[in-house]
């Protein structure tokens, strides 16, 4: 006998056997209960959850001789017939090669004819949507009032291409993803009637990869055994079979972002290629598990979420430790936008490689996330360091009034003040978030603030260097606006903050003679020596 795929032979036959869909099966198994039968159903929803499985015990419980709690006993003549495909009371149309007018046409004239046996005709649609408008015209009027012996049962994954004339004259029920749990649990009880054994891991990473479908799911298992016919599956053998990448190569990838080490990143993709790992899932993959670190960066009691191994679990944490929840939400929206060009992409491994290197080059983009990313990288370094003048210019030492250019010697340059050797903790942040701290300010101050630039006073205290004239008299002549400013940038450090006004005359007097905070924090970082 011929061998028979997991997913057709593990089929459910009876409401009991369904899984993930409760909410649909109750509803049903009440309506044939209580005979309350409707004449139009629509089943929507993703692939493998169940809908056309759903129709198929449905067709044969409003048929049944001998009905059990609302559900068919599958032992009578009815049932069987039902279940071997060769009942004239279930026709089966697939509306992806049966789209046309004259395809529905054929139903309608159809339906006239009463069943020859059992009480109702059921006609299942599948992929309903695949119909042409006339087509669905043409089934329009049959649908809104057919016999009381007919029932209708449409099944589509793309429920937003039905007419609104065809959805309002069917009872709409939603197909839910089937969770990883449901999933998992329904694998398990399939493999011990299979006398297979699968590492409980493994069976829980094809749930995961099954993304809510049953069939897929079942359908990966299978492939799994069969490349390991006769040996135990193991998670690792799992994911060698769906060229898929452990969770350990994922931490490996991150650390070397964070540690902005492109070559590493280039590296270990090259490992993963080697392997004849599938890019695609590679992408899908690791944001996934970036949006595991997201959810413990910002929940304390988020473990029966992520659903991880404990061991992975102790990893991430100490990785959420490592990383901002900015940094985390620009890498899954690069590796998000990376998703949507990846799939039918000519060159995988060079889009890849490219969102690499915006991962670890904040600089090459100029989006909110990515400035944020560079003020975190500059703010490690500059505990470290002292700051050197960006890209392309000269790296600036101190105040010895020369400009070190590598290869051409010392040149002398235009005097500035020397940058403080510390900056306080609370300046630093503020002046981090001086964009956001001003934005969310009123006119005419938020005009003023654009305008004004942050420095450092005595003491190291915040310094908010302003034109002479209009915008230093409304903050030093005119009664609490300075006392405003300084109670927003408290309620931003989280500690009382004061802040110095300092009025200048033009722009060349403030170059001159003052350091602007938000330029420095930007810029690149050499370490100083001893």
């Amino acid at each position: 006998m011929s061998y028979t795929a997991l997913y057709r032979k593990f089929r459910p036959d009876c409401f009991e056997d369904v899984k993930g869909q409760e909410h649909i099966v109750t509803t049903l198994k009440n309506q044939i209960k209580a005979d309350r039968i409707g004449h139009a159903y629509l089943f929507c929803g993703t692939r493998g959850t169940g809908k056309t499985t759903i129709a198929k015990i449905f067709a044969k419980a409003v048929n049944c001789e001998h009905p059990e709690d609302g559900s068919p006993c599958g032992e009578c003549r009815t049932c069987k017939a039902i279940a071997a495909g060769a009942s004239m009371n279930v026709i089966e149309i697939d509306a992806a090669s049966n789209n046309g007018v004259d395809n529905i046409r054929e139903i309608v004239d159809e339906v006239s004819y009463s069943p020859a046996e059992g009480k109702y005709k059921v006609y299942i649609i599948d992929e309903v949507h695949m119909l042409s408008i006339g087509a669905f015209n043409a089934l329009l009027k049959t649908l809104e009032e057919p016999p009381s012996y007919v029932i209708f049962i449409l099944a589509t994954t793309e429920v937003h291409k039905i007419p609104i004339t065809i959805l309002s004259r069917c009872q709409r029920y939603d197909f839910r993803r089937i969770t990883i749990d449901t999933i998992t649990a329904r694998l398990q009880e399939l493999m011990e009637a299979e006398q297979i054994q699968v590492e409980d891991k493994a069976l829980r990473y094809v749930a995961k990869t099954a993304d809510g479908s049953m069939r897929d799911a079942l359908s990966l298992l299978d492939q799994c055994i069969a490349f390991h016919f006769g040996q135990e599956l193991t998670y690792d053998k799992v994911l060698n079979v769906l060229g898929a990448v452990d969770t350990e190569v994922f931490s490996r990838l991150l650390r070397h972002v964070l540690k902005q080490n492109v070559t590493g990143c280039i590296e270990l993709l090259e490992e993963i290629v080697m392997q004849g790992r599938e890019l695609t899932q590679f992408v899908t993959d690791f944001t996934w598990y970036l949006r595991n670190l997201l959810l413990i960066k910002s929940s304390d009691d988020i473990e029966d979420v992520i659903d991880i191994s404990s061991d992975n679990l102790i990893r991430l944490k100490e990785e959420a430790q490592m990383i901002e929840a900015d940094s985390i939400m620009r890498y899954i929206r690069i590796f998000s936008d990376l998703s949507g060009q990846i799939k039918y992409a000519a060159q995988k491994r060079i889009l890849i490689e490219i969102a690499l290197i915006k991962l670890c080059r904040p600089s090459m983009e100029k989006d909110y996330e990515s400035v944020l990313e560079r003020v975190r990288v500059v703010e490690e370094k500059i505990e470290n360091g002292v700051v050197a003048m960006p890209a392309g210019g000269a790296a600036y030492a101190g105040g010895d009034g020369y400009n070190t250019v590598p290869d051409s010697g010392p040149v002398l340059k235009k005097e500035r003040p020397p940058l403080p050797k510390a900056i306080p903790e609370d300046v630093k942040m503020i002046a981090g978030k001086w964009q956001n701290i001003v934005a969310q300010t009123a006119m005419p101050m938020k005009q003023y603030l654009k305008e004004a630039k942050l420095s450092l006073g005595g003491d190291n205290r915040l310094m908010l260097v302003v034109e002479d004239g209009l915008a230093s008299d409304y903050f030093l002549k005119q009664e609490g606006h300075k006392e405003l400013l300084e109670q927003i940038l408290s309620e931003t450090a989280g500690k009382e903050i004061d802040v110095t006004i300092q009025g200048v005359q033009g722009q060349e007097a403030f170059v001159q003679n003052y350091v602007d905070l938000t330029q420095v924090i930007h810029m690149d970082i050499i370490e100083e020596e001893e």
